[in-house]
């Protein structure tokens, strides 16, 4: 014992001592979880909102993991961020949460995600010099109730805790819903389909009855069996009242003896009054026509019963100036209306008829073209300043007609919106921003070609606090138009933020209005360059831009002793003002199907902050941000590609030998000037026998 003791107390023991120290410290660390996130938009760490969510639970929510084992670069670490953020959910949690992982290599557990409506991805995997594809299970299962709801296709651990958290969220709505719901009372959902279409080789029709069914009793049993199915073959007099009706597909038919019809096709989830189309449709393609929308319709039912019985936010959405349509997705804003579809949905409000409702919170105004009347502004006006938020994405100009070999014509757009904004402190002009720092498109015989009309914003574009743009790494816009709010800025009532600006190489083009990139060159004195605002909010109290509520003529004015007063001069509550100047930024050129661009996640991000969902604008594009380099010259990008791969690593060893270096002299001067003549010194013979 006392020799232990001596060898404790040796230096000798330092080392195995640390070793044992650093054995104690990581089994220490593996009961009591701890971890620092360094990262600046906190990648990975719970947002208050997850915490919330599941700190708040009435009913056990499982999360269950099923991922392939040995996944190649960069998917391996996916199941690893999964890991580390789902032990903050259950830290964060009253004890409901629980989640588990399964063995993939298990025909049970391969089973079991096959029922819950999981599929295998089909990744590139790079193995002895060559590329190759493997199928692998990345995907999610939650279970809240007798709620089942999955997260497939998980290739990417970007925005991972914003799907886990509001599909948790949309599982409480719903199973709540339905739980409030009579025993007796179920959401129906009916296949119309005439039996005249089996006659014309439609891919997949033949089978369309038992896939349906399928579905069906995989998405009942994943919503506590509160569906009930039937199959309808509509009579031919039946066919246009149901078109009209639920907007189902209708199919024009002729056989080959000369025989006409019209059939119909589609699925409808109702309750009460109120219904959802499920998507299906017959398309053609090169190979004939085929049944569209039978792949993972189990999702597609469940995601319109969700729909239907959970709470969605309405956000009202003004019609009648030739704003962008939502039913359009080809050239209007069909997918800005998707996009924002799993939380929120759009109220079509005519000003000119309709008041605007209590209960809404925002408004979105979007690409009018034409007038609003007096009574129409001020109704937008008073809105605002009983609290309430509008959106505007207003055009410079409305461009008419073009085509192949003619230039379309741009004609500035007068809606009378000015007379709000410029009360509120904001010009909008008509112009284009151009700018130097823009999307480029490689064109046949032309070479590379600038849209300087479409500004590529890099990081240092957006504003870095906003919740809006404070993760996202770049944002293409498109036609935008200045914004002046310099007026706003003196306001000491207003809180302006410029969420969006174009590069320091911009200027704008106001007349001669021509976007052919052949035909523009940026101009040769760079002081008439600036940056210019793209989108910008305003928040605070607000002016009112009418001095009293303006006269309806179709009123019939009352000369009696009563009167009445609402107009509003100043706001009560604080509201917010978003504006952009272009609508193009809701349209499809921009929007992707997915939503997963950031242009997209910029969109989504307003809708949010609008209507004080702020956290999910955070949550939502954690880990997005990108340090992008803004080097156009190829000689000297290729450089610093190349520094950051080795040359910082040579570095670092330069300075490790130099620092050895240093030390070995500093030694080497304490030597020679305090003990010189030491003769413990040991010395090894040289190669010529010297010492």
């Amino acid at each position: 014992m006392k020799k232990f003791i001596n060898w404790l107390k040796n230096p000798a023991s330092d080392f195995v001592l640390f070793v044992i120290l650093l054995i104690l410290i990581n089994l220490v660390g593996n009961k009591a979880f701890l971890r620092l996130d360094l990262t600046g938009p906190k990648s990975y760490s719970l947002s208050s909102a997850s915490k919330q969510i599941v700190k708040t639970l009435d009913e056990p929510v499982s999360v269950q993991v099923f991922f392939s084992s040995n996944l190649p670069a960069p998917y391996n670490s996916i199941e690893q961020y999964i890991s580390d953020i789902l032990v903050e959910y259950k830290g964060a949690a009253n004890g409901k949460f629980n989640y588990s992982f399964f063995d993939m290599d298990k025909s049970e557990n391969q089973g079991l995600a096959s029922d819950y409506g999981l599929r295998q991805v089909q990744i590139q995997e790079v193995a002895n010099n060559e590329v190759g594809f493997k199928q692998a299970w990345m995907g999610v299962a939650v279970l809240y109730a007798d709620s089942i709801k999955t997260i497939d296709s998980l290739t990417s651990s970007d925005g991972f805790e914003y799907k886990l958290t509001t599909t948790i969220s949309k599982m409480i709505s719903t199973a709540d819903t339905l739980a409030a719901l009579p025993k007796d009372d179920k959401l129906s959902m009916t296949l119309y389909v005439s039996n005249e279409l089996s006659g014309f080789g439609i891919a997949g029709f033949d089978k369309l009855d038992d896939i349906v069914q399928k579905a069906y009793a995989s998405a009942n049993k994943k919503n506590m069996d509160r569906i009930t199915y039937t199959k309808k073959v509509p009579a031919a007099s039946e066919v246009k009242a149901l078109s009209d009706k639920y907007g189902l597909q209708t199919i024009n038919w002729q056989t080959k003896d000369g025989t006409k019809g019209t059939s119909i096709l589609g699925i409808v989830l109702e309750h009460g009054s109120s219904f959802r189309l499920i998507p299906l449709s017959m398309q053609r393609s090169l190979f004939g026509y085929a049944i569209a929308g039978l792949d993972n319709l189990d999702d597609s039912i469940s995601t319109a019963l969700q729909g239907l019985v959970s709470k969605v936010r309405e956000i009202g959405y003004v019609t009648g100036h030739d704003e962008l349509s939502l039913d359009d997705s080809q050239q209007g804003a069909g997918l800005f209306n998707s996009l924002v579809s799993d939380l929120y949905t759009f109220k079509p409000l005519d000003l000119s008829k309709d008041d605007i409702p209590q209960n809404l919170t925002s408004l979105v105004i979007n690409g009018p073209k034409k007038k609003f009347s007096d009574m129409e502004l001020y109704k937008i006006d008073q809105f605002i300043m009983k609290g309430g938020n509008v959106m505007f994405f207003v055009d410079p100009f409305n461009e008419i007609g073009g085509g192949y070999y003619q230039q379309p014509q741009y004609v500035p757009v007068d809606t009378g919106l000015d007379r709000l904004f410029t009360k509120y402190g904001i010009r909008t002009g008509h112009d284009y921003i151009l700018d130097e720092n823009c999307y480029t498109q490689n064109q046949q015989g032309y070479g590379k070609m600038s849209m300087y009309w479409a500004p590529m914003l890099q990081q240092k574009s957006l504003d870095p606090k906003n919740a809006i743009t404070k993760n996202l790494g770049y944002i293409i816009f498109l036609q935008n138009g200045s914004i002046d709010v310099s007026e706003a800025e003196k306001n000491p009532d207003i809180h302006v933020t410029s969420l969006a600006k174009s590069s320091p190489q911009s200027w704008l083009m106001t007349k001669d209005i021509v976007l052919n990139p052949m035909m523009i060159t940026p101009p040769s004195d760079k002081k008439s360059e600036k940056a210019e605002n793209l989108a910008v909010i305003l928040e605070g109290k607000f002016e009112s831009a009418f001095d009293s509520e303006p006269i309806d003529p179709a009123v019939l004015q009352d000369n009696g002793m009563l009167s009445t007063k609402t107009h509003l001069a100043k706001s009560i509550l604080p509201g917010r003002i978003f504006i952009s100047g272009s609508s193009a930024i809701t349209g499809p050129q921009l929007i992707d199907q997915d939503g997963k661009e950031p242009v997209s996640m910029f969109i989504r991000n307003i809708i949010d902050y609008m209507n004080g969902e702020s956290e999910l604008c955070t949550m939502r594009t954690k880990g997005l941000s990108l340090n992008s380099i803004t080097i156009k010259n190829a000689g000297t990008a290729a450089f610093a590609k190349y520094f950051n791969e080795y040359g910082l690593a040579i570095l670092v060893a330069l300075a490790g030998f130099l620092v050895w270096k240093n030390r070995n002299e500093r030694r080497r001067r304490i030597h020679d000037r305090y003990n010189p003549d030491d003769t413990r010194e040991i010395s090894k013979p040289g190669k010529e026998g010297k010492k």
